[in-house]
């Protein structure tokens, strides 16, 4: 298991924890391959019966890491992420045993994608959740396309996709993004009895109404092929690069500037 991950068993519950709270836990390919490992085999322990996945420190993702390359090189977000996320929502979403997000901070870019793979969201009303693509250049990943909408719905999904506007948790639970929030204060409190009830349900069960209900809701092998697609192109695209240095630079971006014909 990769360090940037922890993974814990306390009776039936498994809890899988991003532990890069210095960069609000920012996912790359071999911590997204990491976490996917953890999903498989608590999936496959007869003893877990409920999977809470945390985030450390603040956060709980702040999405794909973006860090400048070396000598100042444009920032790379390579397919192997892209991939790698791919693969961790589709064993979340797949996952014999029930999943809680536990989300307490921010839930950015594809940290939404993970958390809204997982069976049950709670929120502290405290927490974010922002698809930030837009902001650099790119479209949303990790099978937000599908877990958005069938959430919110077309149009939410749009606004929230195309604008990058930023929910708290209490929003995000009045639009049915998230299961459920609850007061910053409350929220171990919550989080513990809510695993409680879980970890005590009838795994057979739990698991025949979590499949029965993602096969009604989910397109999730359509939304991640033509997500993988799109996303590959824009990740080679000069808005994208372009996108992430003004992120980083915080400076307002420039998109389309050197396009052939651009009015700027």
């Amino acid at each position: 298991m990769a360090d940037s991950v922890t993974v814990t068993v306390e009776g039936p519950v498994g809890r899988i924890t991003l532990d890069e709270p210095d960069r609000l836990n920012a996912v790359d390919a071999p911590m997204l391959d990491a976490v996917t490992e953890a999903v498989v085999a608590l999936g496959a322990d007869p003893a877990v019966r409920v999977i809470a996945v945390a985030g450390a420190g603040r956060g709980f993702c702040a999405g794909a890491n973006l860090a400048v390359g070396s000598g100042g090189a444009p920032p790379q977000v390579g397919t192997d992420t892209l991939d790698a996320a791919g693969l961790l929502v589709r064993s979340l979403v797949d996952c014999p045993t029930p999943t809680v997000a536990l989300v307490h901070g921010v839930a950015a870019g594809v940290g939404v994608s993970i958390a809204l793979a997982c069976d049950y969201v709670l929120a502290s009303e405290a927490a974010s959740f922002v698809l930030a693509f837009a902001r650099i250049g790119l479209m949303p990943d990790g099978g937000a396309t599908a877990l958005v909408a069938a959430s919110v719905g077309r149009a939410r999904a749009m606004r929230l996709a195309l604008t990058g506007e930023k929910l708290d948790g209490a929003t995000a639970a009045a639009w049915g993004l998230v299961a459920e929030a609850v007061p910053a204060e409350d929220f171990d409190a919550r989080a513990a009895a809510l695993l409680d009830q879980l970890g005590g349900s009838a795994p057979e069960a739990a698991r025949e109404t979590a499949s029965a209900i993602n096969a009604a809701t989910l397109d999730l092998g359509g939304a991640l092929d033509r997500e993988e697609r799109g996303q590959a192109r824009l990740l080679q695209s000069p808005d994208f690069v372009e996108g992430v240095l003004a992120f980083l630079e915080k400076r307002p971006a420039r998109f389309g500037a050197t396009r052939p014909g651009s009015l700027a």
